[in-house]
């Protein structure tokens, strides 16, 4: 045995350098394939050509091999970005516990990076193979940029080593800022390497930059910039570090269940809640993130956004935004469960089974289809064309109510898990003058958002002839902005409790049921109204949560601490909670690739070259779950080697943080649970 330990280190050296090699060998054929294709001439005209690959069915191979990269490859962006917060905060408070939770996920990566690198490999491979003349016209377009991104690429691998191996060396003192510099260039990288890559994908669904009858490209940079770049960059990053707060948070639930002495399991536990607390802190805006790229799809081309909405892509997306939903109903599972093992959060148990039932009402709207299968005799008892039900919470903006009504819940959920420990608020007299300069400086920044976009919104010329319409949403921005301020001053007056349940009471009222109950007569009447709407939603629901994340933190400043958390006293259950979040993100993960790739429907670049081959149809709801279904197989089952491959090379550390830890040593081996994404 102390044989093959001695072996083990090596083993894996082989493996990322393999893996690694590949990846290198596959990029340098992608750029001299550029190189070559990028001096001949002419457009999308022509036959297009498509080959076979082993008689396997080329579409599902590229969809299988492109989701798996995508996963590997929200991994290796997520987790770095997780990692070097720890190591910043550890540099603040020189807590050892925060930096061995950064290297030990650190040490995940050198694996998962060389299968990233690999599977990349493997999809430039294969999209050459079956979609050559494709290919070669995406590459004859961005030929550049992809010189770019392979040196991106390059930057990538060197800073991730470099970060890696000096770990210990650069850990003291000074020498932790040269560390730190160099896990924010790798995120930088890794962020730059997303975005050429997005470039890319979005040009296929919006070209621009390009003549789009002979091909002739006017302006690389505006066929990257295209008009979806941005909202797709904006939703990646915070799926990317939503993503790797829960992969840290599966992977510590695996570790937590097999643990054996209490010190580990208070490590574990800790490790659990930091990462499912990162990962609701990108979740909770994502939903809105996703809003903004509806928006954009639809601006982009109104036929893609009624697919996406009311066609072919509407039962996909009512899986997508009800999985989204199931993973709120996880963490905020997982956050009552935490809070147990809180003293004096007993006091707030009462609120758990509101806060359930609320988001179990949600989740049934959200699974309401507008669309139900009905017969001729079914339709003719109804009476009408829609069920009373589906009528209503069959379309997206009863949808959307629910959907922020479960992103408050989700929040408040977070606000009572930190006043847990709390005791009694401390007098606003004794916050001095940075309390007030704070409070105060937070409300007149949110009213004068709600202002200025009432007043811009009013005057847009594409609501003209529908302003009055729109006169409604602009008396409640109003409103809402006299809400936030009536907060500032309650709370500076010694109510700020009383402020936060204003607050929330009125996102209930105007968000959720006004405005919700006010889309379906814009949908009907004044459609151009309905993104007002939308954005309205947006900006209240996050005025809110900002303002009453501030007024909580400065009304708790200062009070008395009732006791200590007891981390490792959670109940077994909660681990499993985490664990069935990471699978629901990787499940939904999958869906939204499907939809967003898809919504070009027989076009491989969208209005420019079309998709001639026998494939060029969308598939079935069935081909998409079992699709889906082998994806999540296939990378749980990776992923869960590659980790176990990261296990052997560890060495045996010591867990900080623990009042034995000279007295016992464990042996740290990494997780067999991990997910990773493209969003």
């Amino acid at each position: 045995m102390k044989i093959f330990n001695s072996d083990k280190s090596k083993f894996l050296g082989k493996f990322n350098k393999s893996s690694l090699f590949l990846s290198i060998l596959a990029f340098v054929a992608l750029v001299l394939y550029s190189g070559i294709s990028f001096a001949s001439e002419g457009g999308g005209e022509g036959p297009v050509d498509y080959r076979s690959l082993f008689g396997l069915n080329p579409r599902i191979m590229v969809w299988i091999i492109a989701e798996l990269h995508l996963m590997f490859g929200a991994f290796v962006l997520g987790v770095p970005m997780f990692a070097v917060v720890m190591e910043m905060i550890y540099a603040k408070t020189r807590d050892e516990k925060l930096d061995n939770l950064a290297h030990e996920m650190a040490k995940l990566l050198s694996a998962a990076f060389a299968t990233t690198a690999a599977l990349g490999g493997l999809l430039a491979f294969t999209l050459l193979t079956v979609y050559p003349t494709f290919s070669h016209e995406l590459v004859r377009i961005f030929g550049k940029s992809m010189w770019i991104y392979a040196l991106f690429f390059f930057g990538e691998t060197f800073c991730l080593y470099a970060w890696y191996y000096s770990w210990d060396l650069l850990k003291d003192g000074y020498r932790k800022i040269y560390h730190i510099t160099i896990g924010v260039f790798l995120n930088l990288f890794g962020t730059a390497i997303m975005m050429a890559a997005n470039s890319w994908a979005t040009f296929m669904m919006g070209p621009s930059g390009i003549d789009m009858e002979t091909g002739e490209v006017h302006s690389l940079w505006h066929a990257v910039a295209n008009p979806l770049w941005n909202p797709v960059n904006i939703h990646r990053l915070l799926g990317n570090l939503a993503f790797g707060g829960i992969i840290v948070g599966a992977y510590s639930a695996v570790k937590f269940m097999s643990s054996k002495t209490q010190e580990q399991k208070e490590h574990y536990d800790w490790m659990g809640y930091i990462g499912n607390f990162v990962a609701m802190c990108a979740l909770i805006p994502l939903p809105f993130a996703g809003y903004y790229l509806g928006r954009e799809v639809y601006s982009a081309s109104p036929i893609m956004g009624n697919q996406m909405m009311g066609g072919a892509f509407s039962w996909p997306f009512i899986v997508q935004v009800t999985m989204i939903a199931v993973i709120f109903t996880g963490a905020n599972y997982y956050l009552w469960l935490s809070i147990q093992r809180i003293p004096g959060g007993e006091r707030y148990n009462k609120f758990a089974k509101y806060v359930f039932a609320l988001v179990f009402i949600g989740i049934m709207i959200l699974l309401t289809p507008h669309n139900l299968p009905l017969t001729g005799e079914e339709r003719a008892i109804i009476g009408e064309a829609y069920h009373p039900f589906s009528k209503f919470f069959g379309v997206m903006t009863g949808k959307l109510a629910v959907l922020n009504m479960i992103i408050t819940c989700t929040f408040f959920t977070f606000l009572m898990y930190r006043r847990a420990n709390k005791g009694d608020t401390v007098h606003f007299k004794e916050q001095g003058a940075i309390g007030k300069g704070v409070i105060i400086g937070m409300a007149a920044i949110l009213v004068a958002l709600h202002v200025l976009y009432a007043i811009s919104s009013l005057n847009a010329e594409d609501i003209k002839d529908v302003k009055h319409f729109f006169m409604p949403i602009f008396y409640v921005l109003i409103i809402e902005a006299v809400v936030i301020g009536a907060s500032a001053v309650l709370t500076i007056f010694n109510k700020g409790k009383l402020a936060v349940w204003i607050n929330f009471g009125s996102i209930g009222l105007i968000v959720v049921m006004f405005l919700g109950s006010y889309g379906f007569i814009v949908m009907s009447k004044a459609n151009l109204v309905m993104r007002y709407i939308t954005v309205s939603q947006v900006l209240m629901v996050l005025s809110v949560m900002f303002m009453n994340a501030v007024i909580d933190i400065i009304i708790f400043r200062k009070c008395k601490i009732i006791g200590p958390i007891a981390m490792g006293k959670i109940a077994p259950r909660s681990q499993y909670a985490l664990i069935f979040v990471c699978v629901s993100i990787v499940t939904i993960m999958g869906v939204m690739g499907f939809i967003r790739s898809g919504l070009r429907m027989d076009w491989h670049i969208y209005g420019y070259m079309q998709d001639t081959s026998a494939d060029a149809f969308t598939p079935s709801i069935l081909t998409l779950g079992l699709t889906n279904a082998s994806v999540i197989a296939i990378y749980l089952s990776l992923v869960s080697f590659v980790f176990y491959l990261a296990g052997l090379g560890d060495r045996k550390k010591k867990i900080s943080g623990s009042p034995h830890a000279d007295k016992e040593e464990i042996h740290v081996v990494a997780a067999t649970t991990n997910g990773g994404e493209k969003i």
